[in-house]
C-alpha cells in the first residue's frame, strides 16, 4: 500500500505540478522592454506615455517582483500611496482600476494595518507580459 502511495505521489510531482520559480528569468527579455529597476528598489516604466493605466500597474507590479529578486528590494507588494506617487496616477483613477485588475487578471490584494498592498502572482508574469507586448504598446 505505501509503495503505491509513493507512487502516486511522484505521478502527481511528475505529471501535475507547475514550477513558476523561473517565471521571472524566462520573461526577462519581455520585462526588459518595459521595466527597469533601480539600486533601491524602485520601478521604472520606459514607455509610461504609451501604456494604458492598468497597464502601467501591471508592469510596475512586476517590476516590483523584478527588484525583490535582484534583492534591491526587501517586497514584491505595493501600496495605493508608492503607486501614486511612482505613476503619477490620481487616486480617483487607481482605485478603480485596482478593482478591475483584481477581477481580471488576478492581482492580489493584502490588508497591512491602515494599507492595502498589492501584488502580481507569479503565475500571471508571463501573461500579462506578452499581452502588453502584443497590444503594441512597445514600439521599437
Amino acid at each position: 500500500m505505501k509503495t503505491d502511495t509513493k507512487n502516486f505521489k511522484d505521478r502527481i510531482k511528475e505529471e501535475m505540478s507547475v514550477d513558476y520559480s523561473n517565471a521571472l528569468e524566462r520573461n526577462f527579455e519581455i520585462a526588459k522592454k518595459f521595466i527597469r529597476v533601480t539600486n533601491e528598489g524602485k520601478v521604472s516604466l520606459l514607455t509610461k506615455d504609451k501604456l494604458s493605466g492598468k497597464e502601467q500597474i501591471l508592469l510596475y507590479l512586476i517590476g516590483k517582483l523584478y527588484a525583490k529578486e535582484a534583492g534591491f528590494s526587501n517586497n514584491h507588494e505595493v501600496d495605493n500611496k508608492e503607486l501614486m506617487n511612482e505613476l503619477g496616477i490620481p487616486k480617483g483613477s487607481l482605485l478603480p482600476w485596482l478593482m478591475d485588475l483584481r477581477k481580471k487578471p488576478g492581482i492580489k490584494q493584502v490588508k497591512k494595518g491602515k494599507n492595502t498592498n498589492h501584488y502580481v502572482p507569479i503565475h500571471l508574469v508571463e501573461k500579462i507580459l506578452k499581452e502588453t507586448e502584443k497590444k503594441g504598446s512597445l514600439k521599437q
